[in-house]
């Protein structure tokens, strides 16, 4: 897995408006700007893209993967 794969993975799932993905192979942190995050608690953002990533996150070829998942208006005002 790379990290252009990833980040096609997450894409594909989620809309994003913004997108980036780094890591050596395994260990992955992702940056993850979607409208969908909105009115969502951290756990419910990360719970949407583990499903965006599926069988991926199961099976082992995602092995660890740590983000920040926020709304374009957290994005926006520089929220963490």
């Amino acid at each position: 897995m790379t990290a252009e794969q990833l980040q096609h993975l997450i894409a594909a799932g989620l809309p994003c408006a913004h997108l980036h993905v780094e890591g050596d192979g395994r260990h992955w942190f992702a940056t993850i700007v979607s409208d969908v995050f909105e009115g969502l608690r951290p756990v419910a953002r990360h719970q949407r893209v583990y499903a965006a990533l599926g069988q991926y996150m199961t099976t082992g070829e995602v092995h660890a993967l740590s983000m920040r998942a926020l709304t374009p208006a957290e994005w926006a005002a520089g929220k963490e």
